[in-house]
C-alpha cells in the first residue's frame, strides 16, 4: 500500500455521532457492536403505511444543543451541531483560537429540514398564513446545517452543502478531502445529518416499496443481505468527521484515529431509484478509491457496505463485493442496528469504519440468518462482533439518482510503519 502514507492522505482526528444507537461516539459504537437493533414502533407515524422507525432517543435540544432558542433550528441541524461539537472536541481543537479562514465545513443532507416544512405546510393549509413561522425558510433550507455549523464554530472557509441522496454524507467527506488537497483549508469539519422520520417521508418511502413492512417484529425488520429482507427501516441522525492533512495533524501532535487514503465517486446513470443491475459503477468507485490509496483489492480487510436491506440494493452490492474481494474482506452493514439515516448514513458509517480500523473490530450485521445465493460466499460478519486487524477498510454509500461514493480508510499505525 505505497500510496497510503503519502501527503495526500487526510488524517481523521475527530469523530462525532448522534444516532439511534446512542448520543455520542462511544455509546453508538457499543450498541452497533452489540448487534441489537434500535427499530421500534413509532406512534408519531400512526396513520402511515409503516409505523416503525429508528429514532434518536433522549435527544433534548435545550440540553444537548443549548442556547436560548434551540427550537429555531430544525432537528437535522440540531443533530449536526451536537455531532460537530463532539468531533471538534475529540480532535483537541479550540475554535476560539483557530484561524477560522482556514476552516471548511461540508455537510450533506438528503432533505434538509423536512420536518419543519411538513409542520408549517400543515399549519398553512389548516389555519392560514398568519400562523406560518417567519423562521420556516431558515429552518428547512438544506444548506442551513452547514451555515449554522460555520456560525457556531467561527469557520470562515468554504461552507458547503452536498446533496446526493443517501450518499450525501459520504460525498461531504470526499469533498472535504479534496478541499484539503487543493489547499482551500487546513481543517475540514465534514459529515451528514438528516431527520426524515416524518409522516410524509415514511408514507412516500412505503408507497415506493422501500420500507420493511415487518411491523409485527420491529427489532427484526432491518436485515441487510438476509434472504428474507424486505426493505429498510427509516432512521435519523448525524455523523461528523474532522479531517486535516496528515502532516499538519502530526505537527500539532493531534490524535489520529485513521487516515482517509482514497475516495471514489461515480454515477450509475441508469434509473431514478434502482441500482444499475451489474453494479459496474459502484465497482468503479471502489476501484478509484483503492487506486487513490495506492492499494490492491487483496489489501482490503473490511467493508462497511451500504447494505440497506432492500432486495435490489443488497443483491447488486453483494455481487460487486464478491467480484472484487471474494471472501477475503469481512463485510458488515451497520444499518441492521441503526436503520437507514438517509443523508447522514454515509458519514455515520464512515465514522464506524474509522473505529473498526482503529480498534481492530468489525461490528456484526444484525438480523442475518441466511444469504441469497449471490452473497453466500461473502465473509459477512454476523452474530457477534469480530476482533481482527483492519489495515484497510472501505465504506460504501449509494443514493437515489445513481450516486455511488466509496471511502478508503487505513490504519494510522500501519501507514506510519
Amino acid at each position: 500500500m505505497s500510496g497510503t502514507g503519502s501527503g495526500r492522505a487526510a488524517a481523521v482526528t475527530g469523530l462525532g455521532l448522534v444516532t439511534p444507537a446512542g448520543l455520542g461516539t462511544e455509546q453508538t459504537w457499543r450498541r452497533v457492536c452489540s448487534g441489537r437493533s434500535t427499530a421500534a414502533e413509532d406512534p408519531a407515524l400512526a396513520g402511515a403505511p409503516v409505523a416503525l422507525s429508528c429514532r434518536v432517543e433522549g435527544f433534548e435540544p435545550r440540553r444537548h444543543v443549548g442556547g436560548a432558542q434551540p427550537w429555531r433550528d430544525d432537528r437535522f441541524t440540531q443533530f449536526a451541531l451536537v455531532a460537530a461539537r463532539e468531533a471538534v472536541r475529540d480532535a483537541a481543537l479550540e475554535p476560539r483560537s483557530w484561524d477560522g479562514a482556514r476552516v471548511a465545513v461540508v455537510l450533506g443532507s438528503a432533505a434538509g429540514g423536512v420536518a419543519t416544512y411538513e409542520e408549517q405546510h400543515h399549519r398553512f393549509l389548516t389555519t392560514g398564513h398568519r400562523v406560518v413561522s417567519p423562521l420556516t425558510l431558515p429552518a428547512f433550507l438544506p444548506n442551513m446545517a452547514a451555515g449554522r455549523l460555520a456560525i457556531d464554530l467561527g469557520a470562515h472557509g468554504p461552507a458547503l452543502h452536498t446533496a446526493t441522496a443517501c450518499a450525501s454524507g459520504a460525498t461531504a467527506v470526499a469533498v472535504a478531502a479534496m478541499l484539503l488537497d487543493a489547499d482551500a483549508c487546513d481543517i475540514a469539519v465534514a459529515g451528514g445529518s438528516d431527520a426524515m422520520v416524518t409522516p410524509l417521508c415514511a408514507t412516500a418511502f412505503a408507497r415506493a416499496g422501500a420500507l420493511s413492512r415487518r411491523v409485527g417484529d420491529p427489532a427484526g425488520a432491518s436485515r441487510p443481505f438476509d434472504t428474507e429482507r424486505d426493505g429498510f427501516v427509516l432512521a435519523e441522525g448525524a455523523g461528523v468527521l474532522v479531517l486535516e492533512r496528515a502532516a499538519d495533524a502530526a505537527a500539532r501532535g493531534a490524535p489520529v484515529r485513521a487516515l482517509l487514503a482514497g475516495h471514489g465517486s461515480s454515477a450509475d446513470a441508469h434509473h431514478t431509484v434502482a441500482p444499475e443491475p451489474e453494479g459496474r459503477h459502484l465497482r468503479r468507485a471502489a476501484e478509484q478509491a483503492l487506486d487513490r490509496a495506492g492499494a490492491a483489492r487483496t489489501d482490503v480487510d473490511h467493508v462497511n457496505a451500504h447494505g440497506t436491506g432492500t432486495p435490489l440494493n443488497d443483491r447488486t452490492e453483494g455481487a460487486v463485493l464478491h467480484s472484487l474481494f471474494g471472501s477475503g474482506a469481512a463485510v458488515t452493514s451497520t444499518k441492521g442496528v441503526t436503520g437507514h439515516m438517509m443523508g447522514a448514513a454515509g458519514a455515520v458509517e464512515a465514522a464506524l469504519t474509522v473505529l473498526a480500523v482503529q480498534r481492530g473490530t468489525v461490528p456484526p450485521t444484525a438480523n442475518f440468518r441466511g444469504a441469497d445465493p449471490g452473497a453466500r460466499e461473502l465473509d459477512l460478519v454476523h452474530g457477534t462482533a469480530r476482533a481482527r486487524p483492519v489495515g484497510l477498510a472501505l465504506s460504501n454509500s449509494c443514493g437515489f439518482g445513481g450516486h455511488n461514493v466509496v471511502l478508503a480508510f487505513v490504519s494510522a499505525a500501519t501507514s506510519a510503519g
